[in-house]
């Protein structure tokens, strides 16, 4: 049964994230980054605690999606990072998470890690380019994104630096 009271704070939750994030590219400060990712990734922390990872059943697929994105702004916890990829792989496993979520989440946490990702889905700037992360196994990669539901790494290559020039 989907928990609207949860739903309805992930969304607002996401979009004060997105609001924040989207400021900090405009003005290139960070302004309340910092604190609205940790007040964001104590709360996720606390929900999932009590409910497990909030997949599509309990949340509804936009509240999955929003749970996602708290989680994968969460790096500043890596060790909680780390926890919350296992339990969203058994959610993608039971069909209440898409398997493109559990392809970010783990590279974001292998790269936090220092560890080349395996899907190519993250990217740095280095202050005048947006680079994407070393891959493990480069002639393998458009084969892992499309078992999980990605396009090819050109084309989101492609998109990503396109964003990055606006």
């Amino acid at each position: 049964m989907i928990r609207a009271d949860l739903a309805d704070e992930l969304h607002r939750r996401a979009d004060t994230d997105q609001r924040a994030r989207n400021l900090c590219i405009e003005t290139g400060e960070a302004g309340d980054l910092a604190r609205i990712d940790a007040d964001n990734t104590a709360w996720i922390k606390s929900v999932i605690a009590e409910h497990g990872w909030p997949g599509a059943a309990l949340v509804g697929d936009q509240g999955a999606d929003e749970a996602w994105l708290l989680v994968q702004h969460a790096d500043r916890d890596p060790e909680f990072q780390s926890q919350a990829l296992k339990q969203l792989k058994s959610a993608v496993e039971a069909g209440d998470a898409p398997a493109r979520h559990l392809a970010y989440l783990t590279d974001r946490v292998l790269v936090g890690a220092g560890k080349p990702q395996l899907y190519g889905t993250q990217y740095a700037d280095d202050g005048n380019n947006l680079l994407p992360q070393p891959v493990q196994d480069p002639e393998g990669l458009d084969e892992r994104r499309a078992a999980m539901g990605l396009d090819t790494a050109a084309a989101y290559d492609q998109r990503m630096r396109t964003a990055y020039t606006r």
